[in-house]
């Protein structure tokens, strides 16, 4: 069923509709809230995609069922409970010279920038690449659960994943020269 279905049936208070749509876009929201949330603890990125999908809930007589609007909508609110999530996360820095400085920052800061393009990288894989990668990877899923899922066999989701990774690997040499790539 597209959106435009799911988008009508959730205005009319059908939680069947929100809980395909969750299924649907449960990896789009994940790395949207994770390219802004880095490295915070997962149970953050967790409340992040859930509160957007509580906003989609509360918010869903307002949106208009036109095709790729659904999308954007999750990506940008996403983004935006992301961000307001990463500012309760602000470092706070010591005013006296007795208080020992922060661990490495520079470091931080380039974990975050390393994570922040491999995502970057990964969201622009086509399907079922994208989730394939996501639910492995960040959701620690089991491959072959996850092949199922996406109808394909093993080895092909075996062969997808390599290709892949090869593929984020040499991207991401070509457009920062990652050095943990």
């Amino acid at each position: 069923m597209d959106d435009e279905k799911l988008l009508r049936r959730l205005q009319k208070g059908d939680t069947g509709a929100l809980e395909a749509l969750i299924r649907r876009y449960t990896p789009y929201v994940s790395a949207a809230a994770y390219r802004v949330l880095g490295s915070l603890p997962r149970e953050e990125l967790e409340e992040v995609v859930a509160d957007t999908f509580v906003a989609l809930w509360s918010h869903a007589g307002t949106l208009e069922p036109e095709r790729g609007t659904l999308r954007a909508w999750l990506g940008a609110v996403a983004a935006n409970k992301a961000k307001n999530r990463l500012r309760s996360y602000a470092p706070t820095l010591p005013l006296d010279d007795a208080s020992p400085a922060p661990d490495a920052p520079e470091r931080a800061v380039e974990e975050r920038e390393t994570g922040e393009a491999l995502w970057r990288a990964v969201d622009g894989l086509d399907e079922p690449e994208r989730t394939l990668f996501f639910r492995y990877y960040y959701e620690g899923e089991r491959l072959k659960t996850i092949a199922e899922a996406l109808g394909l066999n093993l080895s092909t989701a075996k062969t997808k994943l390599a290709r892949g990774r090869k593929r984020l690997r040499e991207q991401l040499r070509e457009t920062g020269g990652e050095e943990h790539a």
